[in-house]
């Protein structure tokens, strides 16, 4: 519940303090920051009737006195300019002014400035700069992902706008949570570094008043990561319930968009997928898809069990029971059906693009030696007519993060296939990868084969078995979370900023993906969270990956590399 209950409170603060009927006004940030953790009928419960975007309400003159404006925005120069002009010609009775982040001063004499007519009641700062999309992950979604792959020499504006955003996200957090924490980072990293050092410097420096809370026995960690250290993770199938939502179908703010399907009913077009208002998804969100369609069928049994009794009505009182368990049994039947379009479709989805068969290999390349094997069966797999473009590339990628160095030539032939076999395929993706993200680059051990420690571990798991050969594969998070809680997580690998160290093992730890984070993780943290570890994990990152915007990213950080070189 940590950061959606953050957040909820900053946003029942802000409601429930003003009577009388509002108008909600947003960005197109901060709208994700409200629908994640408020529901459209929770903010009708505190009157309000009306949710307007800063920059469309200029469009509209008409004036609406009786209506108290709440404005919860991000402090940026763009929407303090928007008020400004809102201001002077206001268009509701009261303004009260909630900025998820800190403001500057110069931006608070514009605000005073432009209040000739004395309707800004408060400004006030919330810090609530992150879309909490679970108990334990937030998400800053960001849309141009990709700028933390392009050296800073390319285009400096754009970094940093990048590292502002990164660094007024973990900002936020940290205020939410009214902590300072001690900070690591990723040594391989430059735009880790970056950021790590911004947010000191932001929280040891120029706000060090604003983060002086009560000391901690043990300061909370931070460490930022860099997604390049572990590529593998986004370019992988998923087989866990909501991983595998986002994967075939996409999941923003908690919502997937049925509208492509044809067969979709007008209220299921976009569907909520949030642990805090489906106690079905909640218990199910970290299944595997097998046991899902078990869960679900329960699920329909129950539900045409309730039918059943509902059609069984024969005096008043059953009438007027009905009557009063009707919302409930409306709710229940949008979400037996919800969980049974999303899984009839993304079974349709594995059987066209043979998932299971694609699933496998890439399991193996994740999990298992055995080079000779992989590239037949990537071999068969490019030869295979059912297989699509975007499973081809990411086959050929998952054997070229594994077998760089080992198998050159058999690389080379993959390449000359995938190009033939794939009209959609980038010339150079693979190679751009393995620039951006290959071995020579990578702080951790990803494979588990460069550690002692790690070979032991994964020799350990083979001779147990696996359960479930498409969910083998640990993200590379798992054994980062493992050494923090082992005190094994070297200073030569993460370095502290400033002249912090830590002692003792810290109780509570952000880990911070420049890059995004992928929902395989939040579940591994989720999981971890479960344990009794004395250590709550808190992951954040840039976005939320799948392997579609993985790849997405990865091309345009390759178009903007190439045409910066042709103009060097």
């Amino acid at each position: 519940m940590v950061l959606i209950s953050v957040v909820r409170d900053y946003i029942n603060k802000m409601l429930q303090d003003i009577s009388g009927m509002k108008v909600l006004i947003l960005d197109s940030q901060t709208v994700s920051v409200v629908s994640v953790v408020y529901s459209q009928s929770e903010l009708l419960q505190r009157e309000v009737f009306l949710v307007e975007l800063v920059d469309t309400i200029s469009m509209s003159r008409e004036s609406m006195y009786h209506l108290k404006a709440v404005c919860f925005l991000r402090p940026t120069s763009e929407n303090v300019q928007l008020l400004r002009r809102e201001l002077a010609n206001p268009r509701f009775g009261e303004y009260h002014l909630f900025f998820s982040n800190i403001l500057k001063e110069t931006q608070i004499h514009i605000l005073a400035d432009s209040d000739e007519q004395d309707v800004v009641q408060q400004v006030v700062e919330f810090y609530a700069d992150f879309v909490a999309i679970d108990p334990y992950h937030f998400t800053l979604n960001m849309a141009s992902n990709h700028r933390y792959m392009i050296p800073a020499v390319v285009d400096p504006p754009s970094l940093q706008h990048f590292c502002d955003r990164v660094v007024d996200g973990i900002a936020a957090l940290f205020l939410a949570l009214k902590q300072r924490p001690v900070i690591r980072y990723q040594r391989t990293s430059d735009i880790a570094r970056r950021i790590a050092q911004e947010t000191s410097k932001l929280m040891y420096q120029q706000e060090s008043g604003l983060f002086d809370f009560r000391r901690m026995e043990v300061s909370p960690l931070l460490l930022v990561i860099d997604r390049r250290d572990d590529p593998l993770t986004p370019l992988l199938n998923q087989w866990t319930y909501q991983a595998m939502v986002h994967e075939l179908l996409g999941i923003q703010d908690n919502k997937v968009d049925l509208k492509s399907i044809g067969k979709s009913s007008k209220d299921q077009q976009e569907v909520v997928l949030s642990s805090e208002q489906d106690s079905f998804y909640k218990a199910n969100m970290y299944e595997n898809f097998g046991d899902i369609g078990m869960n679900i069928k329960k699920l329909v049994d129950d539900f045409q069990q309730i039918a059943k009794s509902n059609q069984n009505i024969q005096t008043i009182e059953d009438m007027a029971k009905f009557v009063d368990n009707y919302p409930e049994y409306r709710k229940m039947h949008g979400n037996v059906s919800k969980h049974v379009t999303l899984v009839t479709e993304m079974s349709k989805i594995v059987e066209e693009r043979k998932l299971m068969l694609v699933s496998q290999t890439e399991q193996e390349l994740a999990c298992n030696g055995g080079q000779v094997a992989a590239f037949e069966a990537v071999t068969n797999l490019l030869n295979n007519e059912n297989i699509s473009d975007i499973d081809r590339v990411r086959l050929v990628m998952l054997y070229a993060l594994r077998y760089e160095k080992e198998s050159p030539v058999q690389l080379m032939q993959l390449f000359n296939k995938l190009a033939s076999r794939s009209a959609k395929y980038k010339t150079g993706l693979v190679q751009f990868l393995l620039k951006q993200a290959g071995v020579d680059k990578r702080t951790g051990d990803l494979y588990g084969n460069r550690d002692l420690l790690n070979i032991a571990r994964n020799m350990a798991r083979g001779l147990k078995g696996v359960e479930n050969v498409y969910t083998q594969h640990q993200p590379l998070l798992v054994q980062t979370m493992e050494s923090i809680i082992k005190g094994r997580l070297r200073d030569m690998d993460y370095p502290f900023v400033g002249n912090h160290f830590q002692q003792a093992r810290p109780q509570e730890v952000i880990i911070f993906i420049v890059g995004g984070t992928t929902y395989e993780e939040s579940r591994a943290v989720a999981l971890q969270n479960a344990t009794t570890s004395g250590i709550r994990f808190i992951l954040g990152g840039s976005v939320v990956l799948n392997s579609k915007r993985f790849l997405k990213d990865l091309e345009e950080a390759q178009r903007i590399s190439r045409s910066s070189a042709s103009v060097i």
